[in-house]
This record gives C-alpha cells, structure tokens and sequence, in this order.
C-alpha cells in the first residue's frame, strides 16, 4: 500500500506564482541560476541556489549559503507565500507541447522510503545528501517535490478528473514554454484519494533521488531533537501514473579518442557491431546515433552475451559502455571519468553537434531513451540504473508548494 498525507501547503500568493516558482535547483548550475533570478527578487532560486546573491568566491557548501537561503525564505514568508488554514492534496499538471501528465502532490511516508516501499533505481552522492539535507533542516522545509510514479489505475483517474474539472489554484506558462496547472482537492476528495492510494502497491521514484534521500535523513536528524515524530517524518512529492510519464535520452559525450585518430575511432566502432550513415536520434533500442568528424552515423549496438538475467546488462547505456566505452575508449567508471559528459535530451541532438564542432568533445553518443516498464523493472529488482540513464522532462517547479517541517 502507498501512504499518502494532507498537508498545510506554504504557497506563493496568486498573483505572484509565476514569479515565485522557479526551476529545480540541480537542472541549472550556478551562473544559469543567477541569470534566470537576476531580475527577479521573488524567484525561488534566492532560496534554492542562494549563493547567487553572495560574491563568486563563496564555496556553494558554505554556511553563509544557508543562512542566506533560510534569510531569504523568511522574507519570502512574509511578503509572498500564504499558508493552507487546513492540510490539502494537489493535483499538478504539467504541459509541454503536445505532451502532458498529471500528479498527485501530497505527502509522503519516509518510513515506506527507508523500508523500500518507495523504490529506487539510482546511486545517491553524499556530497549532494548534505547538502539538501542541511537546506532542508536550517529551512525547517521541503522546498521542491521528488517526482514518483506508480501503475496507473482507473479508480484514480476518474478521482483526478472530478477534481481538475475545477478551478484551479494556479494556471501559468512559465518563461520556458512549459504550462503548470495546480488543483487543490476538496476535504471529501482527499479521503477518497487516500483510499484509493491504499491499493497502490508499489510507488517509484522517478526522479529526485537526492530529495528523498536528504528528507529521510533530515527526519533522522530532527527526531532526535523531539520526542514526537512530526511532519518531517513526512516528503513531499507528486505522483504521476505511469502511462503519462515522460523519460527523455540522456547523451554521452567523449572529450578524446583515446589516442585514435578520427578514422581508427570509426573502424572500432564498427567492429563492436554495425555501423552506417544515420541520422541524429537512433530509432530504436539496441541503437545510438554517432556524431563525429562533422557526420551522423547509426550504430547498432551487438547485445551482451550472457546478460539476460540482470535487467540493467540490456540497458543501451550498459551496453555502449560494455562494448565501446570501456574497451574502445578506456572509460573504466563512467561516474568518475573526468573524460565522459552527459548531455540531457531537452538540451537536443544539436547540443551534441555544437560540443563537437566547438572542440569541447571529440565525438557525442546520441541515445535511445529507456522506458517507464524497463525503470520499473530494476527498480523491482532492487538493482541500480547506470548513471545519468533517464532524463525527465517537463519538471516539477521548486517553491510552488513547499512542505514546512
């Protein structure tokens, strides 16, 4: 069963929304972070990034950073969030062209995280733990959603209807062209929803495995300073069925060729299975596009003998790094090598070209994006996706409904 919470939301007051919530704090880094805030005080990048309001040589990790977080969500408080008088179940759709998916923002239970009723399929880093984690407990907030998915179910959906049939609390396009849509449940709704979410087996984690993981051990932390478990024993998150779900390629890019020259490179790649001009984007699994020397080629990769049992080995990601990166290009440990970059699918194909033709990268690695099915998959098989193997895309806006603990 899945265990879903009401909860008090501190939300930006209407007429502020889109100015308030901004981009998740880990899709930009810190100069983009501050262009995207330079003209806006209100944006909630002053309190999720807020070292960029301190002067460039200031450590990100340092302790004036939180203070300035925890500075600046106070003034927010006060001049533009208003708090729920009684705790509340959202609905939260996100469009972005022609494709749209709708959540549930509710809170969830960190016990069903620590016992792996909530599933993973992704590596934490420590350094990127502590440092929500303290955000989290200086704020006494969760300030942005972990994005779960589960096995849609029909009783849900025509709950969602009946609720998004409503006014909504917020409707707006952000900057980026993508449309957010927030429903606040009625009192009779969210006890349904409750019940409803009791027959959900198994929730997932899709992306924001570094959120939950700093929420459970932000609990860990303020249980001890308390003798009753509080609304920290509780994150927030937003639920979206599994049909509506949409996971984008993560590239790869080499910054050399290992010592080869452009056409040594070429030769290895088609001994490691079969490889002709193509375009940008590979059709299929069991392919990834190419680019190098100016010039698409598709390359289709020669399956793993003998890997069938581990639901990871079929990966297109565990593959090209089996059968090309490893051998071909010395590239041991794809977290660690400093000679590997990922490349989100929304930042496109011609991404990867300009990486090249710039000289930042001696050839790109276009792929095929894994599936919600095969994520669920490993998940449920208690094993761990290569890095950087699922881009989702649109994302859930920090400071939009935040969860004080």
């Amino acid at each position: 069963m899945a265990v879903i919470r009401p909860f008090r939301a501190l939300r930006p007051r209407p007429e502020l929304t889109a100015k308030v919530a901004a981009v998740p704090y880990d899709v930009v880094n810190r100069e983009e972070a501050r262009a995207l805030a330079a003209d806006n005080d209100l944006s909630f990048l002053h309190v999720s990034r807020a070292e960029i309001d301190l002067p460039l040589d200031v450590d990100p990790y340092d302790g004036a950073v939180y203070e300035r977080a925890r500075v600046n969500f106070d003034r927010l408080r006060k001049t533009s969030l208003v708090e729920e008088q009684h705790p509340a179940i959202y609905f939260y759709r996100l469009r972005m062209g022609a494709h749209e998916q709708t959540g549930l923002a509710a809170c969830y239970a960190i016990e069903e995280y620590n016992q792996d009723l909530i599933k993973k399929h992704e590596k934490t880093r420590p350094d990127k733990e502590d440092d929500r984690t303290r955000h989290m407990t200086i704020l006494r907030a969760q300030t942005g959603p972990v994005l779960l998915t589960y096995r849609a179910r029909p009783c849900i959906d025509v709950l969602r209807a009946r609720v998004c049939a409503r006014e909504p609390l917020y409707d707006f396009v952000a900057e980026d062209g993508i449309a957010h849509t927030v429903w606040r449940a009625a009192p009779d709704d969210c006890e349904a929803l409750i019940s409803a979410f009791d027959d959900v087996p198994e929730l997932y984690i899709a992306d924001g495995h570094h959120r939950a993981a700093s929420a459970a051990r932000a609990h860990t932390e303020l249980s001890a300073e308390a003798s009753t478990v509080g609304e920290h024993a509780w994150f927030l998150a937003v639920a979206f069925p599994d049909d509506e779900v949409q996971i984008l390629p993560y590239h790869r890019a080499v910054k050399s060729l290992s010592g080869m020259t452009k056409t040594e490179f070429l030769e290895a790649l088609a001994a490691c299975g079969t490889l002709e001009p193509g375009l940008p984007s590979p059709s299929r699994k069991g392919q990834c596009a190419v680019y190098v020397d100016g010039c698409w080629r598709t390359l289709t990769l020669r399956p793993r003998v003998g890997a069938s049992a581990d639901p990871t080995a079929t990966l297109d990601a565990s593959v090209l790094q089996e059968t090309v990166l490893e051998p071909v290009l010395k590239i041991g440990d794809p977290r660690t090598d400093t000679r590997l970059d990922f490349v989100g699918g929304i930042r496109g194909t011609a991404e990867l070209e300009r990486l090249v033709q710039s000289g930042r990268a001696a050839a790109a690695f276009s792929m095929f994006p894994v599936t919600v099915a095969e994520l669920m998959s490993i998940a449920d098989a208690g094993a761990i996706m290569p890095p950087k193997s699922t881009w989702f895309e649109p994302k859930l806006r920090d400071g939009l409904l935040v969860h004080a603990i």
